[in-house]
């Protein structure tokens, strides 16, 4: 039996096969150079294949959301103008004042009598005034004399303006309409000038002191429509009535008041609140951040490709990060954005555009 599979062996090698073996399963696995890869599209005249949108531009204003506290829109400190005892006390805390309303009056009856002595004085002066001037008409009497008597009576009238001064500051008035805060002396007390005698908040409007961060503060401008969530949970809109040109030294951050109507005086000062933004509306396109790539030169941008199918670089700007995707600016117009393959294709290269949409769709 050795000898006999011994024969066959040889007479197998003598045919040639044995060299063969496996070679036909080798040849049938490898691929034809002109045979597309399994799964891949073919390629249409050797160019690359990507996916694009057309963009939808569309005003876009960024939202800048940052916390502040409402505080009065005026605050004032009023004081004694007279030194004296309190006649009169108008006020008490959480009253309304008026602008030029009369807060409190000072005792002053020889300031009065002064006033009175004043007046008199004058009208003294002014029919000797009066008989002066038909004298020198008719030449009675000598123009140096009537000269005299205008100067005593301009003398007078400075005098009565001297005192009724004097009486006017034993009034307190209210320089503007708010709300009397605190109340500091009491009817009967004695004061002197310059002593405290009531704080007073003007509360409408109501104002929301924040600040924006240096980054950001080229976007606000004043007059900008602002969003305000209160810490009661209340919203309420308003305006960026100023906003700050120094930075705050130690923050590096800019500060910003937001006037909201509080005709009712109903919010106090103090409360805390949540600042929303929204900045001037621009031309800009939302996009997938998958899509964002980088030039040579470390530019953000885009890929696109236009209507000759060509795919070129577009430097855009970011101006917001919403839910929807990246806000950017600076797509040209005319173009279609690549969002598939955009890392593969390079500035200047002709490609195959597919819809993006279709596809998906698909």
């Amino acid at each position: 039996m050795a000898v006999l599979v011994l024969l066959a062996a040889a007479l197998w090698v003598g045919t040639g096969e044995f060299s063969s073996v496996g070679s036909e399963e080798a040849h049938a696995s490898q691929a034809r150079p002109d045979a597309p890869a399994p799964g891949a599209e073919p390629a249409k005249s050797g160019l690359r294949t990507v996916a694009a949108v057309t963009p939808v531009f569309e005003e876009h204003a960024r939202e800048l959301r940052i916390s502040g506290v409402t505080g009065a829109d005026k605050r004032a400190e009023l004081a004694a103008r007279a030194s004296g005892v309190i006649a009169t006390l108008a006020i008490a805390k959480g009253d309304t004042v008026e602008t030029d309303q009369i807060v409190m009056t000072v005792e002053g009856a020889e300031v009065a009598a002064a006033v009175a002595e004043a007046r008199a004085t004058l009208a003294q002066r002014a029919q000797e005034l009066d008989v002066a001037e038909k004298l020198f008409k008719s030449g009675n009497t000598a123009e140096l004399q009537l000269i005299k008597v205008r100067a005593d009576k301009a003398a007078a009238e400075a005098a009565l303006s001297q005192a009724e001064a004097a009486a006017d500051r034993l009034n307190l008035r209210a320089p503007f309409a708010a709300v009397v805060d605190s109340v500091d002396v009491e009817r009967g007390e004695w004061v002197q000038t310059g002593t405290p005698i009531a704080t007073i908040l003007a509360l409408d409007p109501i104002v929301v002191r924040a600040e924006v961060s240096e980054l950001d503060v080229g976007y606000v401008t004043t007059g900008d429509r602002a969003s305000v969530r209160l810490v009661n949970g209340q919203t309420m809109e308003g305006t960026v009535r100023h906003v700050a040109r120094d930075a705050s030294p130690g923050t590096r951050t800019f500060p910003i008041e937001v006037a909201l109507p509080n005709p009712d005086r109903a919010l106090p000062s103090g409360m805390t609140a949540e600042v929303s933004l929204f900045t001037r509306p621009e031309h800009a396109v939302t996009i997938p951040r998958s899509i964002i790539t980088l030039s040579d030169e470390g530019v953000i941008g885009l890929r696109v490709v236009g209507a000759d199918n060509v795919a070129r670089f577009a430097g855009v700007e970011l101006i917001d990060d919403t839910a929807s995707g990246l806000v950017v600016k600076g797509v040209p117009e005319g173009v279609r954005i690549i969002v598939s393959g955009q890392d593969l294709v390079r500035d200047g290269e002709t490609v195959v555009v597919k819809d993006a949409e279709a596809m998906a769709g698909n």
